[in-house]
Formats: structure tokens, C-alpha cells, sequence
């Protein structure tokens, strides 16, 4: 069944928006009467069906609501550098999301070569990502942040810096992090983090971790944290 991303519903009643509704009604030539889905970003997810197939305002009635789909014991929260290939951090963006992450956050880190990022495009795939994957809620894309002033803030639970230093010491994910608890783990640039950088978070409590014996790229290295995470909280 199709999915359509609502962010403000209320009531028993909704008009997509004019993106939503063209794509309903235009490109999938969906016709009164057809059931839908629709998810709220929120961990809600409806059944609706339409009402009137309007290609710039398709209005839907609620006929079903399902509570916090889906919605895990834990959260997720991954900081990793922009990359310089743009593709590939977007590559990033979309399959994190379909695996399940509640927060990214863009590290600005001593190596990072190329430190925007586009903002908007990134949300959109974010929606098209968390529609794909039937995910309810919807992941938070935090404005850019430097690496020290990241590592600063207050975080409860879970802190986990992985890095390629063979010279420091260094764990399995599985061996540092419980199951059902938050995560907070760094990914590094091309290059990886620098030493001072490894240092520094660790001072601050960030426990460092492998992900295996390959030597990954930053993207590969953050679907990789991502899905142990996953794996383990299954």
C-alpha cells in the first residue's frame, strides 16, 4: 500500500500537500476510493483513504491509526563527517535512515575536506528514505557542528568513537554497548580522525571501537555502525 508523509495531521480529515498530492494523484494515478497510508514523522502511522483526487490538494479521510509504530527501546544518534564525494553522504543519509537512526549530525572534523552540506535535499530524502522503509518517526537532521563542541555536550548513555588507529586500543561494538540502550557513535572523515581528536573524545568518556578488520569508508563505516546497533537489539 502507498505511503504519504504528514507531518501536521489532526482529526479525521487530511489534505496532502501540492509535492504529496501530485505525486498521488498524477504519477501514481490513484482514484477516489483508493486506501492509503500515511505517516506523521511523529511514530504514528494512519490508514486513509481517498476522498477527493485533487492533483494539488488530494484530501483523504482517516479510517484507522496505528500508535507508536513500530518504535524501539532505544535511540540512535550518529555524528559523521561531510564527505567530499557529496553522493556518498547522501548514500549515507538514505540507507542509515531505511536501517533506523533517530539523529545525524554533520562532524566538522580536522580532516574533513568539504564541510556543508545541503540541508533541504538531505531532509527530502530523509521523507523518501522513512516512507520506503515504512518507518514512522522521522529521523532529525541537526545543523553542521564542529568536532570539539560535539563531544562536550552533556550525552548520557553510549558513547562510542569509531576510528582506524590500530596504535590505540580499541572493542567491538558488542563488547561496549548494551542492548536497549541509547548510542552515540562518531564516524570520521577521509583520513580519519586525527589523534588529538581520538584523545580528546575519549577524555570525555567516548569508549573507542572497530567495526572489523576491513579498512571501510567513512560512509560504509557509518550503515556498518548503524546495522550492529541494529543487530544487536534485535
Amino acid at each position: 500500500m502507498q505511503i504519504f508523509y504528514a507531518p501536521d495531521i489532526t482529526g479525521n480529515d487530511y489534505i496532502l500537500d501540492e509535492n504529496e498530492s501530485r505525486h498521488c494523484i498524477r504519477v501514481l494515478r490513484m482514484k477516489r476510493g483508493t486506501e492509503v497510508r500515511i505517516i506523521d514523522g511523529k511514530g504514528n502511522l494512519y490508514d486513509a483513504v481517498i476522498v477527493n483526487p485533487d492533483p494539488r490538494r488530494c484530501s483523504l479521510s482517516i479510517t484507522g491509526v496505528f500508535k507508536d509504530f513500530e518504535t524501539r527501546n532505544y535511540r540512535l544518534h550518529v555524528a559523521i563527517s561531510p564527505l567530499k564525494n557529496y553522493d556518498r553522504f547522501e548514500w549515507f543519509i538514505e540507507k542509515s535512515v531505511e536501517i533506523g537512526v533517530d539523529e545525524i549530525t554533520p562532524l566538522i572534523c580536522s580532516n574533513t575536506e568539504k564541510p556543508g552540506i545541503k540541508k533541504e535535499r538531505i531532509n527530502n530524502l530523509i521523507i523518501s528514505a522513512m516512507k520506503q522503509s515504512l518507518k514512522s518517526t522521522l529521523t532529525i537532521m541537526n545543523e553542521p557542528c564542529t568536532f570539539h563542541d560535539f563531544i562536550k555536550r552533556d550525552y548520557s548513555q553510549g558513547r562510542m568513537i569509531a576510528h582506524c588507529n590500530e596504535d590505540q586500543p580499541r572493542s567491538k561494538i558488542g563488547d561496549v554497548y548494551s542492548k536497549g540502550s541509547d548510542a552515540i557513535l562518531l564516524i570520521g572523515p577521509e583520513g580519519d580522525f586525527s589523534s588529538e581528536e581520538i584523545n580528546s573524545a575519549i577524555k570525555y568518556g567516548f569508549l573507542p571501537v572497530h567495526l572489523g578488520k576491513s579498512r571501510l569508508r567513512s560512509e560504509t563505516a557509518g550503515i556498518a555502525a548503524c546495522y550492529s546497533i541494529y543487530y544487536i537489539n534485535q
